[in-house]
């Protein structure tokens, strides 16, 4: 692996439109780094064992008391902390070095798994101690994810990064797969302590991968000097560049509108097709299935053009709308599957094109200003939709997200394209329409 200056240096200037233009890649071409490939395994194992964790918590919040406003209690407590603090979370990560902070947050949230675990199989948990074990996983989150969305690069450089983010979400597709399977098999068969004790244990994997990578194989980072205002500059840089703040504007609307599905698939499920958990669970496998498609595509393409992030999002939005007015099960259960990918594609591609456009000293604020946006919306959409959708019905909650999803995904591709200097041109091809941007200058020329 190369490790010369270049490594160090800025990423090229790039065009509002074409973002960290990369060549074409094999789908799992940067797994081809011994670096990554340990971090990838480990998280194969850790990510199988945080949704295990995440079922097995809310079944025993369930458990011990009754009630489903704790279960949300629980995941707003988890949510929190990124919400509150995930802007300095990036600052602290941006003037960290990587791997030790990694090393610590990992090992703050096994021992929060085996916390949990050795309270719940000796019979001494109670709710307040997943409350508690809740909200500390939520604030090792504020550095860790940040942390880890920088790493990445350090680990692949740029020219594998759009490879490496796509294959980060087709792991963690894979374990929303089999993650709360094997959970519910160990909660139904020896309780929910065990469920908790292998996600403790499951991040031996990833503390290990760390441990044994090579430090002279990493890309080379300066780091941020300590100092004050650090935040506001983040905020400053990230204003300053449109084709920063837009798709993170963007990503902001699909996440607080766009993407409430536990609401409205539990409304479909129980309300529109009168079925039960099964119903819903075979929603979320597909949308799943959907996902994690879309992920290796999106690995596979080697490309983070704004383009397909807008593109990506007008179908994503005019996909849950056509779902909404679904008129049978069967046809609404596999239109999931297109939504998870187009879903997945709009948040790959958008990740990758703002790491690629930032500036490797501000990546951290950067990311967690772009994490804050996405996980942090969902909570704060939430009762909106949710009153939305049990005041009018499950149908119009979900075109409504779908419809916000849409028009900020337009508006978001006219202001880029208006910044980038291109207008929209309409016309007819071989008896078909057509309609692209095009540079001004291109379409004056066709006018005159």
């Amino acid at each position: 692996m190369s490790t010369g200056s270049g490594a160090a240096s800025a990423p090229a200037p790039t065009t509002p439109t074409t973002p960290g233009r990369t060549r074409r890649s094999s789908m799992f071409s940067s797994l081809s780094i011994r670096n990554y490939r340990l971090f990838f395994i480990g998280q194969v194992i850790s990510n199988t064992g945080t949704w295990m964790q995440r079922i097995a918590q809310d079944w025993l919040v369930l458990s011990l008391t009754g009630s489903s406003a704790a279960v949300g209690i629980t995941t707003a407590l988890q949510f929190l902390p990124m919400l509150l603090f995930g802007l300095y979370g990036g600052v602290l990560v941006d003037r960290l070095p990587k791997r030790p902070t990694l090393l610590v947050t990992q090992a703050s949230m096994a021992l929060t798994g085996l916390a949990l675990a050795a309270l719940t199989l000796t019979g001494h948990v109670q709710v307040w101690h997943v409350y508690l074990a809740a909200f500390t996983v939520g604030l090792a989150t504020v550095v860790d994810n940040p942390a880890r969305q920088s790493f990445v690069s350090e680990m692949v450089g740029p020219g594998q990064l759009q490879n490496a983010v796509s294959l980060n979400s087709a792991n963690f597709q894979s374990a929303r797969l089999i993650g709360p399977a094997v959970a519910g098999l160990l909660i139904t068969g020896v309780g929910t302590g065990w469920a908790f004790l292998f996600n403790g244990l499951s991040f031996v994997a990833p503390i290990a991968g760390l441990l044994l990578m090579r430090a002279r194989e990493l890309h080379v980072v300066e780091r941020a000097p300590r100092g004050k205002g650090q935040l506001r500059e983040g905020l400053r840089y990230v204003a300053g560049r449109p084709e920063l703040i837009w798709p993170i504007v963007l990503v902001g609307f699909i996440g607080t509108f766009g993407f409430n599905f536990p609401v409205w698939l539990s409304a479909y499920a129980e309300d529109v097709f009168h079925g039960g958990a099964g119903t819903y669970s075979l929603f979320n496998t597909l949308m799943a299935v959907g996902s994690l498609v879309g992920a290796l595509l999106a690995a596979r393409r080697g490309t983070a053009r704004l383009r397909i992030l807008i593109a990506a999002a007008v179908a994503f939005g005019a996909l849950e709308i056509v779902a909404a007015l679904a008129p049978s099960y069967w046809l609404f259960a596999l239109l999931m599957i297109p939504i998870g990918s187009f879903g997945l594609t709009v948040n790959v591609t958008a990740n990758t094109a703002v790491q690629m456009g930032t500036d490797p000293a501000m990546r951290g604020r950067v990311m967690a200003l772009f994490m804050m946006v996405f996980m942090g919306g969902t909570p704060l959409g939430a009762p909106v939709v949710g009153w939305v959708t049990d005041t009018y019905g499950p149908r119009i909650g979900f075109a409504l997200g779908g419809a916000v999803a849409g028009a900020a995904a337009v508006t978001v591709g006219l202001i880029l394209a208006r910044v980038g200097g291109l207008r929209l041109s309409m016309g007819w091809n071989h008896g078909h329409p057509r309609v692209r941007f095009v540079p001004r200058e291109q379409e004056l020329a066709t006018a005159a």
